[in-house]
């Protein structure tokens, strides 16, 4: 079986890519021009340069391929010029999905984002069945993820055989870039977190989302939406559990949602809108962070098999190795 991964330069990317090598699979990878390539070593695949902002570029990609797997994403909670991540998130998908119905592509799985979810305030955990619209969609990502999921939706009602995946919040090993959660590890390690704000996540395993993008290929149900999550756990339960692995401090001091969003605005205006970097801070991540992302994945474990796993192995798998790549220093316990 030929498969077109697209995204497998980045965190999940990689690893789905990796799970399908050793399954057997030929792969044809897409990479864009700019993308570092670190978390390809040692692959045996065919690389295709190419962008999700040009789809027109990828028939002769998706040729011959008897899947395609569209993991890519434009993955910022900042972006100076917004028309960028919906030409990629949302007609890229568009159009690719496009692409693979006149090229003859049988199977698809389209990676979306528990973002597109119906979360609330008050720690209500949320399926597959909360409804959700896409003014419940907060910031430029969440929208963009939002509509190019409907795109999937779209093409799976009009007979094509797509897949929906929706992890949660993927950790482990090989987050080269770092994703917004690996610089949450990052930070803590480099203890550079000394307050934590009320919110809560989901964090899964990557390697389990990677195992349920070969699994859905043969056994989900097209145009259905899978959550692929793990533990909820609020922010500061995270941190702790941080703190067990290294015996780092864990930060005690609790900012209220007023402060953060005051601190957050300020890093924006000056780090992004002034001085043309990505702040660490954005009033959507915090506007975001009232909200929490509390999520059940009963469905897919009751559809495809996936096993939600205790996130203990994962969360110490990503702290190893950021130490081990010099993300940080070590911390004195590191076994690796």
């Amino acid at each position: 079986m030929r498969v077109f991964i697209t995204g497998a330069t980045g965190f999940v990317g990689s690893h789905v890519a990796r799970r399908y090598a050793a399954e057997g699979a030929r792969l044809r990878l897409l990479t864009r021009s700019t993308s570092r390539t670190d978390a390809l070593a040692g692959l045996d695949a065919e690389i295709v340069t190419g962008d999700l902002r040009q789809p027109q570029n990828l028939r002769s990609a998706l040729e011959g391929c008897d899947a395609l797997v569209h993991v890519a994403a434009d993955y910022r909670l900042w972006v100076r010029n917004p028309h960028e991540m919906y030409a990629a998130n949302v007609d890229g998908t568009r159009e690719l999905l496009r692409l693979a119905r006149e090229t003859g592509v049988q199977r698809v799985v389209y990676t979306s984002s528990v973002a597109t979810m119906g979360f609330k305030s008050d720690g209500t955990i949320v399926n597959e069945d909360t409804p959700v619209s896409q003014a419940d969609m907060i910031g430029h990502y969440k929208r963009s993820k939002f509509l190019g999921e409907q795109e999937a939706i779209k093409a799976a009602h009009a007979g094509q055989h797509v897949m929906i995946l929706n992890p949660t919040t993927p950790i482990g090993s090989g987050d080269v870039k770092p994703t917004p959660t690996g610089r949450i590890i990052v930070d803590f390690l480099n203890k550079k977190f000394p307050a934590y704000v009320d919110t809560g996540l989901n964090l899964v395993d990557v390697d389990e989302v990677a195992r349920m993008h070969v699994v859905a290929l043969d056994h989900g149900r097209p145009g259905e939406r899978y959550i692929l999550g793990g533990e909820n756990l609020t922010l500061k339960q995270i941190l702790d559990r941080m703190s067990a692995i290294t015996g780092l401090p864990s930060p005690t001091m609790k900012v209220p949602h007023a402060v953060a969003m005051a601190f957050a605005f300020f890093d924006e205006t000056i780090t992004g809108r002034l001085l043309g970097k990505e702040p660490r801070a954005t009033v959507e991540a915090v506007q975001m962070g009232k909200k929490m992302m509390f999520a059940s994945s009963v469905k897919a474990e009751r559809d495809l098999g996936f096993k939600v796993l205790p996130i203990y192995n994962a969360l110490r798998s990503a702290i190893d190795w950021f130490v081990e790549h010099g993300y940080a220093p070590s911390y004195g316990g590191s076994t690796r």
